[in-house]
């Protein structure tokens, strides 16, 4: 009774009653006890989110639907003067195709990488909880071995562009599930971001872009394009591959090799003709909503196509030369940072196979083959690519 308390005071500072002791400190044991579980408590509530931010990047993504203010800002044409150039070796421009394989980047689906970051880092994933699930706004809808893959992984560096890999080929293929179920194979997006996806296929697809113009008229559309001689060739080696008894390049590209007839009925020669394949395009959607993406400068200046990418989708211009780097093994340029990851990160192993030999004579006669339908096709587009 006469011991004092904080402040001077007496318990008894009423006769004959003792005021409230204070509670005695937690022990340690349950001080750890009650740290533990608000570090349980902050990991599942983190683990939850991560995996409804992986689940909504399930394979076959697409483009942010109206709520990006970017996806609708008009397209802007790409500058006419000479882009910044990487400081790539002159050696580039004398590559082998093999060497520029690359650019084929146009992986199908079932050919997919595993180096591929198909899903967002575990950071992304927790943000990702927030958002909706949009229809797509734009697309990568060809060219098969052009080099698709290399663009839109390059994109998925953007902060504004949310991709997976896979390729859900719902216009071609999946359209009888309806657009619910696309919807639902898209990542949740914020305000101002875009979801893309790639299917190559759609290009040469005859439903495709009435398909896709009556999901929305307004969608953005990317068409990644090479020298239709070296696409027909890579196209080859691809199968190749996979079935190494298939009849010999020269005997599946002709009818008749000594009249020079070409099998236009073989895939790898068809989808070469582009202008034929833009005619069906042209027909739903105005010029001015498609970009036309050279699958050459893609390996040559990378940061300077994606500008132009960059411009069209209305996307502020992040991506540039220092995300780049080239690999002399590989023979094209790697990112120094891939989407969800601090490591570099090249195109997988499938890419930059080395192409069979093909008698020269041959492929001057495909290169005349295919001359007309260049022309044409430079015409409609407005971009001479090169290739004659």
């Amino acid at each position: 009774m006469g011991q004092s308390l904080s402040g001077g005071r007496s318990c008894l500072d009423v006769p004959g009653r003792l005021l409230p002791q204070p509670p005695p400190p937690p022990p340690p044991v349950r001080r750890r006890l009650a740290l533990l579980f608000a570090m349980l408590c902050v990991w599942l509530y983190l683990l939850v989110y991560s995996c409804a931010g992986s689940c909504a990047a399930a394979p076959g993504l697409l483009l942010l639907g109206s709520g990006s203010r970017a996806a609708h800002a008009p397209p802007v044409p790409g500058p006419d003067g000479p882009p910044q150039r990487l400081p790539f070796p002159a050696a580039l421009a004398t590559q082998s195709a093999a060497g520029g394989e690359m650019a084929e980047g146009a992986a199908s689906q079932e050919e997919q990488s595993p180096e591929t970051p198909d899903s967002p880092s575990p950071i992304s994933s927790f943000f990702s909880g927030s958002g909706s699930k949009q229809l797509p706004q734009a697309i990568i809808i060809g060219v098969k071995k052009g080099g698709t893959r290399a663009l839109l992984e390059f994109l998925r560096v953007h902060p504004d562009v949310r991709a997976v890999g896979a390729e859900p080929h719902f216009f071609d293929r999946s359209y009888d599930k309806g657009l619910a179920w696309y919807r639902d194979l898209m990542p949740r997006t914020l305000d101002g971001q875009i979801t893309m996806e790639k299917t190559p296929s759609y290009f040469v697809t005859r439903e495709a872009p009435a398909r896709i113009s009556a999901m929305s008229k307004d969608t953005k559309l990317l068409v990644v394009v090479r020298d239709p001689v070296t696409r027909a060739v890579s196209d080859y080696t691809q199968t190749l591959s996979k079935r190494p008894d298939i009849p010999s390049f020269e005997s599946l590209a002709f009818r008749n090799r000594s009249a020079g007839l070409v099998d236009r009925s073989w895939s790898a020669i068809q989808i070469g003709l582009y202008a034929e394949h833009l005619e069906r395009w042209l027909r739903h959607f105005p010029a001015r909503q498609m970009l036309f993406v050279s699958g050459e400068r893609l390996v040559r200046d990378p940061a300077g196509e994606l500008g132009r990418v960059q411009d069209f989708l209305g996307l502020k211009r992040i991506i540039s030369d220092k995300h780049f780097y080239f690999n002399q093994t590989k023979g094209f340029p790697c990112l120094k940072k891939a989407e969800g990851s601090g490591r570099p990160h090249c195109l997988g192993k499938t890419k930059g196979r080395p192409h069979p030999e093909i008698d020269a004579q041959v492929l001057r006669q495909l290169r005349d083959f295919y001359r007309p339908f260049n022309r044409k096709f430079y015409q409609m587009t407005g971009h001479d690519f090169g290739w004659d």
